[in-house]
């Protein structure tokens, strides 16, 4: 077992001197944050293509959370491997990915131009830095914060085709936030104002880190782009703790889960800290998620009704339709 990096003054000389505010425009600095979890199959090939980014400046923080396989030993040659401070590693909270993540997210002394989550098990395809930072820098504002998100390519464990996750073509919105996550975190790259107000909020109690940031940034009427081109292969395997739902089976166990009331359950931890976090929210936002709040405890003849003025919407007609189900059966 390595020996983690574990306070805030190795973690600072690990990433050398990063000035928060370096120009955004001229080579920006992106700081990947890196989970890692017992991945030692397929850490390797991502740290590869990481390695084979067009756009170079880059950190990674990886936070391990008590891997019992090499994945810890992996991490240390890659670290020797690199340049010096190219890699951080650190140990996780060991509470699960999605903390392990916000672990990286709201720490204020991790900073950088922009921000990347990365899964242990995938594979960026070469351009994937660059393309969302021409899109962040190209549209972004000084002061608001600024999520890239998109779609990805279905891979198996050995790297082959099988699928794409799914076109999504309505704008991403808190109305859709409230119900659908459209990205996973491997496609999410933000800058520096969505990262503040991660940090502000903290490490809150909620389902996943992807589905709170799209929560938390619409729900300030932040950017949201979703690209419909997709920069990453997504590694489809037994051993993937979340993974795709383009096959038949994945699109039953998503049926079940909301018959079981999986849906209903992370609904209701989403609003809970969603109102916790009320006043960062703009007011039309405020008064969508107290009427989903009353629509989820309303009598069927009231809920439909409800739906509609909140204007819930999800992306694709079969979403649309285990809404209406959930919403029909009183599971949302």
């Amino acid at each position: 077992m390595i020996d983690f990096i574990e306070n805030n003054s190795n973690l600072n000389s690990g990433l050398g001197d990063i000035a928060p505010e370096s120009s955004p425009l001229v080579n920006p600095l992106v700081a990947i944050l890196l989970c890692t979890y017992n991945g030692a199959q397929f850490l390797e090939e991502q740290l590869d293509s990481l390695e084979a980014q067009t756009h170079q400046n880059w950190v990674v923080i990886a936070s391990d959370d008590g891997s019992t396989d090499n994945t810890p030993e992996i991490l240390r040659q890659y670290q020797s491997k690199w340049p010096a401070g190219k890699l951080t590693i650190r140990s996780g909270p060991q509470k699960g990915f999605c903390q392990n993540f916000l672990s990286l997210a709201c720490d204020p002394n991790i900073r950088a131009d922009y921000y990347a989550f990365c899964d242990q098990d995938d594979v960026w395809l070469p351009a994937k830095l660059e393309v969302a930072l021409s899109n962040i820098s190209a549209n972004q504002s000084t002061e608001v914060p600024h999520l890239y998100c998109g779609r990805t390519k279905y891979v198996t464990k050995n790297l082959k085709p099988c699928g794409m996750s799914p076109l999504f073509v309505f704008p991403p919105s808190f109305r859709n936030a409230l119900v659908q996550s459209i990205a996973g975190g491997n496609t999410m790259v933000f800058n520096q104002p969505a990262k503040k107000l991660i940090e502000k909020v903290g490490p809150v109690d909620v389902p996943s880190h992807d589905w709170w940031l799209y929560q938390l940034i619409s729900g300030v009427e932040g950017v949201v782009f979703y690209d419909r081109m997709p920069y990453l292969l997504y590694r489809q395997h037994e051993f993937a703790l979340v993974g795709g739902n383009n096959s038949f089976p994945a699109k039953m166990e998503r049926v079940w889960m909301l018959l079981q009331g999986r849906f209903q359950k992370w609904n209701m931890q989403n609003i809970a800290v969603l109102k916790q976090v009320n006043h960062l929210l703009v007011k039309n936002h405020q008064e969508i998620l107290v009427m989903f709040e009353v629509m989820r405890n309303a009598k069927l003849k009231d809920r439909f009704r409800l739906m509609e003025v909140c204007g819930l919407y999800r992306q694709t007609r079969r979403g649309t339709l285990s809404l209406f189900l959930a919403t029909l059966i009183n599971k949302i």
